[in-house]
């Protein structure tokens, strides 16, 4: 059926509203087609908004209240400016001159019901002109629904009067419309984290997104009384660039949130993982060597939000100025021939400056290095800096003046990760350091990385900045004690700006940012020292976070090790502070105790070994028998005898002695011997004070050893809904063994702060480990919604620790309830016995290392058995739902 037909029906059918429907829908397929075959979206809105208004139009039309001149149908807020997005909501306006008449109750009543039984979002009210005026007077958001509306159907002199109302000061003047949307704006902004580089962001509500855009607009019409942003250009406000920018930053967003509906099938302004990959491949973007498609459309995005923060900033200062107005005197300060402080901004002194003397685009942001009391860039000189940024080239890249500029820009006390972002914002630093402004806006599509690189770049520098204030010394207690002997600082930002430079060009992004930024410092002049310094610090930068969380610690070899890959004290203290600020800044649930004790314990014990000197490899039985020697004092103390004490540690392997404080194995030591012959597993748990601990809760298990403990162990802490963050299986001649795990709740707390708790999951734990034929099958929890948008096949790698004889396996997967379980199970059932393991979760990523042995506590050799417990362990872990 035609279109002319459908409309025909909805005007005079008795029901209209199978038409209605069918026509909605068949405009809505079509224009759906249409995106997908790459049409201009605008139209597209235009289209969606054009079909709506027929259909309301041939609806009100139908009732006799249409044909007064005293009541109208009026398009608001979107709606109102003819956009509309596939489901996006409809505002309209019931608008009477003087109120509803008492005939038209029943009527209006059958309209608005008719309207919902469409199935349309409408949102609407019915007000006179002065309820309407009254309504808008007392409500910012009603105000700002009223600037922008069309008329549907009815006597556009309603909406018409109306709109002289609105716009007059007697509803709201100027001043405080200006006032009121700047405030909501800066409440928007907040409630996204301030930030353009949200992980899912909003495309209508994010800093630098649609409503920012709708906020100039809005803010304009009440300013000019215009009714098209674009006529901005007539008052010399937005220059042709500027609205180039805006207009196609808008067709951008517009083009993200009309594809986003469509696939959501609802109004859904999110770019949830959910369809980001979707909805990347709907617009076009298909993976790029290593880069995915998904990963280029959220660096489009965010590049483009980014520039239209840029444009926000120089068009509300121009309001700023224009609305609230200058002081009756502007209030001057010179800072040289160039530069001037106007009313806490700086500003060139012409539009010249930066034709004639180019470095001064690097000088203005030394100048808001050394001012704090700068609040920002004068809107015309923002728009200077724009218009020169094409003279940052090779020769300006070299020129003397401008690299000796940037370096007394690291070396300023001041917030430089604000200066360094500023330069960002403003698209200098990416056009300085090219390298740099590669990575601006580039993501990695999980959820580890949840800041695109270069804003994780800017958080690694303002760490460095916080560290040097009296505040970081109980997040980082270490780390803000050390920067503060750390010779040269601007050694350890340069670190910083370089440590993932390389992200996304392939190869190692380590290897590839250690030859930038030798680059970078033989560029401006560095020593010799500082740059090889610079280039292994960026080169390692993974060295010691990876030696915490994938290698056991308490091997004196691994230790050792370690401390052979590090050239001198210097070194170890500036690894030891970027690897802190660099993992804080990566996901902000990756620091916490347990991570920042592991760094500080190897950072101890390297620093112990390069006093010692590296030459000399730490004596593994000479630490062994001063380990026992301390505890056994201990135990001596509290009345056991050495026959007692070397019954239990007669039974374990030299590595129980390495791995625990002696405060530890004499607690443990005591409480076995209590324990004496009682066949019940011996369950102690305890939160932990000091030490690598610290902060966690600490399970120790003592019971006849038993080739499923390991699974089953897991299946009930997990059962229990612990987090296991350690787990550590002492091998044992014996029948007995002795496991470790540390533990934390769901909520991220040890369970010493509910005692109650504590007990149940003792006994549980006595409970269900007595007898095997009692272990609880797996809970399987529901999947948070996130992970399963990061699937990635599970990888499990074998190398052998030949100085300790035992075998390395890693395991990485998915994160998912079950899991520690699951890989306890395979290993039984491949006869693998694990004498300890190292647990990183690292946002739905994990990387777990197990170090196992075969059931005669040899490594295992035979590649074979490697390969088919590789096969198992991928198959068990990919078919977990």
């Amino acid at each position: 059926m035609d279109q002319s037909e459908l409309e025909s029906r909805i005007s005079n059918d008795p029901s209209p509203v199978t038409a209605a429907r069918e026509l909605l829908k068949g405009r809505y397929d079509a224009d759906a087609e249409a995106f997908r075959q790459g049409a201009d979206v605008r139209a597209l809105v235009r289209s969606r908004a054009d079909t709506v208004d027929t259909v309301l139009r041939l609806i009100w039309n139908r009732y006799p209240f249409s044909d007064s001149p005293d009541i109208a149908l009026i398009a608001v807020g979107g709606y109102g400016r003819g956009e509309l997005h596939p489901h996006s909501d409809i505002d309209l306006l019931i608008l009477t001159r003087a109120g509803i008449e008492d005939s038209w109750h029943e009527d209006l009543g059958a309209f608005v019901t008719l309207l919902w039984d469409l199935r349309l979002d409408i949102g609407h009210s019915v007000r006179s002109i002065e309820e309407s005026k009254t309504a808008a007077r007392e409500d910012i958001t009603i105000l700002t629904n009223l600037l922008e509306t069309r008329t549907i159907a009815g006597p556009d002199e309603l909406r018409s009067d109306l709109s002289e109302q609105v716009y007059s000061d007697d509803v709201s003047t100027d001043r405080d419309y200006f006032i009121a949307k700047r405030e909501e704006q800066q409440q928007r902004h907040q409630k996204y984290g301030d930030t353009e580089y949200n992980l899912e962001p909003n495309v209508k509500g994010s800093p630098g997104a649609l409503r920012d855009i709708q906020t100039i607009g809005w803010i304009t019409k009440r300013h000019f009384g215009l009714q098209n942003i674009a006529d901005l250009t007539r008052f010399s406000i937005l220059t042709e660039e500027e609205h180039q920018i805006l207009f196609q930053g808008e067709t951008f967003l517009w083009q993200l949130r009309y594809g986003l509906q469509l696939l959501a099938d609802r109004n859904e302004n999110r770019l949830l993982f959910d369809h980001q990959r979707a909805l990347a491949q709907m617009l076009g973007y298909r993976d790029e060597g290593k880069r995915l498609g998904v990963e280029l459309m959220m660096q489009a995005y965010y590049r483009t939000v980014l520039a239209l923060a840029e444009l926000a900033d120089v068009i509300l200062q121009y309001y700023d100025e224009a609305i609230l107005g200058s002081p009756s005197e502007d209030a001057i300060q010179p800072i040289n021939k160039r530069f001037q402080i106007r009313n806490y901004y700086i500003e060139a002194v012409n539009n010249q400056v930066f034709a004639y003397a180019p470095y001064a685009i690097m000088e203005i942001f030394v100048l808001m290095a050394q001012h704090p009391e700068i609040k920002g860039i004068r809107a015309t000189t923002i728009r200077s800096l724009r218009a020169h940024r094409h003279l940052i080239d090779d020769a300006f890249r070299s020129d003397l003046a401008v690299t000796t500029l940037f370096m007394e820009l690291l070396r300023t006390p001041h917030a430089l990760d604000q200066t360094l972002s500023a330069m960002k914002k403003y698209n200098v630093l990416g056009r300085y350091l090219p390298e740099f402004g590669q990575i601006i806006g580039q993501m990695q599509h999980d959820l580890f990385h949840i800041y695109t690189v270069d804003a994780h770049t800017m958080r690694v520098i303002r760490n460095m900045v916080r560290l040097g204030g009296s505040e970081a010394r109980t997040e980082y207690p270490l780390a803000s004690r050390l920067i503060h002997r750390l010779p040269k600082l601007e050694t350890l930002y340069i670190a910083g700006i370089y440590h993932d430079v390389a992200k996304g060009r392939g190869g190692d992004h380590s290897e590839l940012g250690a030859i930038d930024a030798e680059a970078f410092c033989q560029r401006h002049h560095l020593s010799e020292r500082d740059t090889q310094l610079i280039s292994w610090l960026v080169e390692n930068h993974l060295l010691m976070s990876m030696t915490a969380q994938r290698k056991d610690i308490s091997d004196p070899d691994i230790i050792h090790g370690f401390a052979r890959a590090v050239p001198s004290q210097a070194h170890l203290d500036y690894l030891y502070v970027l690897t802190v600020c660099d993992i804080s800044a990566t996901n902000p649930k990756l620091w916490n105790t347990w991570r920042a004790s592991l760094l500080r314990q190897l950072y101890i014990e390297a620093k112990r070994a390069l006093r010692r000197g590296t030459e000399t490899p730490i004596d593994r039985q000479e630490w062994v028998r001063a380990t026992q020697s301390e505890a056994r004092e201990i135990l001596h103390a509290q009345n056991m005898t050495d026959e007692q004490i070397d019954a239990i540690w007669d039974t374990v392997d030299e590595d129980y002695f390495l791995q625990d404080s002696t405060v530890d194995i004499a607690w443990q030591t005591a409480a076995i011997i209590r324990h004496g012959d009682n066949t019940d597993p011996l369950v102690l748990i305890r939160d932990t004070r000091g030490g690598p601990t610290d902060g966690y809760s600490q399970i120790i298990i003592y019971m006849k050893d038993r080739v499923a403990l390991f699974a089953a162990t897991t299946a009930v802490l997990e059962q229990l809904n612990l987090n296991i963050v350690d787990a550590r299986i002492s091998s044992s001649e014996g029948p007995y063994s002795i496991s470790s795990y540390v533990v934390l709740d769901e909520k991220g707390q040890p369970l010493g702060i509910d005692p109650a708790r504590k007990e149940r999951v003792r006994l549980r734990l006595i409970e269900e480990l007595d007898d095997p034929d009692d272990y609880p099958d797996i809970i399987h929890r529901r999947t948070p919604r996130q992970l399963k948008h990061f699937a990635f096949p599970t990888e499990v790698t074998f190398s052998n620790d030949t100085i300790n004889q035992r075998t390395v396996m890693e395991v990485i997967t998915p994160d998912r309830p079950g899991l520690l379980a699951r890989i306890g199970q395979v290993l039984l059932e491949h006869r693998v016995r694990l004498s300890n393991a190292k647990i990183a979760t690292l946002g739905e990523r994990v990387e777990d290392v197990f170090f196992v042995t075969d059931e005669h506590g040899e490594p295992i050799r035979e590649l074979a058995v490697c390969q088919a417990l590789q096969q198992d362990l991928c198959k068990m872990l990919d078919d977990i739902q």
